[in-house]
């Protein structure tokens, strides 16, 4: 069944409906005002954006039915994403720079915005999270050539299953043929500071905006 409620979203930084928008996208169980807490320490020039995922789970919601963790449903994420897009498309027409940023199963939910179309957006960072394999989006060979896509992984996470952050970290760095930031800290499933710094770097980068030096890092859920 499509969903046709409209997406719940909260919002910082510039109103500018042609300044750059970053979209936040949180992870499983939790909210949009969680994940908005990460804005005040990015950088400030771009609009900020906080998307409520669709699907109630937890006293949160879920960005995909699944079937294991960081795993979705085919056809869960299909109908999610299709979603999503509409929602994207209205209010960042062509031409105005679109970057994502998700956590845990919301860096599953980016991962398969970028897949199902790479050329859409500025950049992808994928943090404590696992691009969704065997999903129904391709991961083959070259696929993502040339897109900048941010990996931030903990060395000691046992939230998302080893072998798919393995999986993850080598399809990004290698095959796929992105522009790929890779790192891993020796942290559990949680942002370590030296993460959120070179994601604000790494952000500048994308947008070309000034950075400010926030580094300290939120709790994220």
């Amino acid at each position: 069944m499509p969903i046709i409620d409209a997406p719940v979203v909260a919002t910082e930084g510039s109103d500018d409906p042609s300044a750059p928008l970053v979209v936040l996208l949180h992870g499983r169980g939790s909210h949009e005002r969680e994940i908005l807490g990460l804005a005040g320490h990015l950088p400030p020039g771009p609009a900020y954006a906080a998307v409520r995922a669709p699907i109630a789970e937890g006293g949160g919601y879920a960005w995909f039915a699944n079937r294991g963790i960081g795993r979705p449903l085919p056809e869960s994420l299909r109908v999610t994403m299709d979603w999503f897009r509409a929602w994207l498309d209205g209010v960042a027409p062509a031409g105005r720079p679109v970057v994502l940023i998700g956590f845990s199963g919301g860096a599953a939910f980016a991962g398969g915005l970028l897949l199902d179309d790479p050329a859409r957006y500025a950049g992808v960072a994928i943090l404590y999270g696992t691009l969704p394999f065997d999903a129904g989006v391709p991961t083959t060979a070259g696929h993502l050539d040339r897109v900048p896509v941010f990996v931030a992984q903990g060395e000691h996470d046992t939230v998302i299953p080893r072998e798919l952050l393995d999986r993850t970290w080598e399809y990004v760095i290698g095959e796929s043929g992105a522009s790929a930031t890779a790192r891993r800290d020796p942290v559990g499933h949680g942002l370590a500071a030296p993460a959120l710094k070179a994601l604000a770097g790494w952000l500048d980068e994308r947008l070309a905006l000034p950075h400010d030096g926030h580094n300290e890092a939120p709790s994220l859920v």
